[in-house]
């Protein structure tokens, strides 16, 4: 793919500049800042974007985690581009729910729905120690599911994820099996319903009212219930 011949450094820097120039951090103003940019990479390699991206995670403000998730999930060749190993480098120091939700749904969870990733991967994840990459490995499964991310529906590989933290009772944990179950549920609502029959007496009552409700009411939590 041609290049412009950017100086990844110098990018990196410019864009960090500007976030911190921004006048507020709220989402539309962040994206339409990135945009600018996706705009100006549309023609370099997906080497270079890459390197800009993973120059942004350096930064502690997670506006940085943010803009280059996105600046690589709206790149296609850099998307494309992705493996195990530079998945795992763009997932470090995740952590917070917004950082893992934003990787997991931008980055890991589409390269693992294209099969640029094995499955083992996910699954390495979800054995950690770690509560915010076993929390991944549960919201990569999202883009497996979700329409609006490209979703078209996986049971088998959303649900190996759920049946190794099926028994995790960390909270963050346990509200990412939640939503991995209510985005599946909108798909293959009966293998859901099996699902929860077989493991509902160890899954957190979260879980099990969550998606109950998502299955009978189509809402997370009904009003006046």
């Amino acid at each position: 793919m041609p290049t412009t011949g950017i100086n990844v450094r110098r990018v990196a820097a410019e864009i960090i500049a500007g976030l911190r120039a921004l006048p507020n951090g709220k989402t539309a103003t962040v994206r339409a800042f990135r945009r600018a940019y996706s705009k100006r990479f549309f023609k370099d390699s997906p080497t270079a974007v890459l390197g800009v991206a993973s120059l942004l995670l350096h930064e502690p403000d997670f506006l940085c985690r943010f803009v280059a998730y996105e600046l690589v999930a709206h790149h296609r060749a850099a998307r494309e581009h992705l493996t195990a190993t530079e998945l795992e480098h763009f997932g470090k120091g995740i952590g917070s729910w917004e950082a893992v939700d934003t990787f997991a749904c931008y980055i890991s969870g589409p390269a693992w729905r294209e099969k640029q990733v094995p499955d083992r991967l996910i699954h390495g994840w979800a054995r950690s120690t770690d509560r915010w990459w076993r929390r991944a490995a549960l919201v990569s499964t999202v883009p497996l599911n979700n329409k609006t991310r490209g979703g078209r529906g996986d049971t088998r590989r959303t649900l190996a994820v759920c049946r190794l933290l099926v028994n995790d009772a960390d909270d963050m944990v346990v509200k990412a099996l939640s939503w991995a179950l209510r985005e599946l549920a909108k798909r293959d609502p009966q293998a859901v319903r099996a699902f929860l029959a077989e493991h509902e007496p160890v899954l957190a009552k979260r879980v099990l009212r969550e998606v109950k409700n998502k299955l009978t009411t189509g809402l997370k939590n009904p009003r006046g219930r």
